[in-house]
């Protein structure tokens, strides 16, 4: 299955960039990657479903590429598959609940856990990266998109 998104991993956890053309999917991508995250797939992501969940990975035609507005497509990235345990659905700020609640998203009959998250927030990347460990239990969580 072929979808319109970005993916991104850390330590083998893929993380889905889901969102409309121009919601920051690319540009949040190349932030985590100068954060030490990997490069799976940049504006075409490839799913396979799987005995365990769901593989991401870029099509061939685009493996290793990531498109940077204003300066061009940059090739001969790193670029792996990656197991996905999170997706994240890119939209403005004023559309996000301060306390929301748990989503998940759904491919080829599998699910991960779906949060939104604003892509220009100065803090997008962190709450990635907090967000990515809630969802593999390493953080406790009161109340949000990752509480059971």
């Amino acid at each position: 299955m072929r979808l319109h998104a970005s993916c991104i991993s850390f330590g083998g956890a893929g993380v889905l960039l889901l969102g409309v053309p121009g919601s920051g999917k690319s540009s949040l991508a190349l932030r985590m990657m100068e954060r030490g995250w990997g490069l799976v797939a940049d504006d075409q992501v490839d799913l396979a479903a799987t005995e365990d969940g769901l593989m991401a990975a870029a099509p061939a035609e685009l493996s290793g590429m990531l498109e940077i507005r204003g300066l061009g497509i940059f090739e001969g990235l790193a670029a792996a598959p990656a197991r996905l345990a999170l997706a994240a659905r890119l939209r403005p700020a004023s559309s996000i609940a301060r306390l929301p609640q748990p989503s998940r998203w759904q491919a080829l009959g599998r699910d991960v856990p779906e949060f939104p998250l604003d892509a220009a927030d100065v803090a997008a990347p962190e709450k990635l990266s907090w967000a990515l460990r809630a969802a593999q239990g390493g953080l406790r969580q009161r109340a949000g998109a990752f509480a059971p």
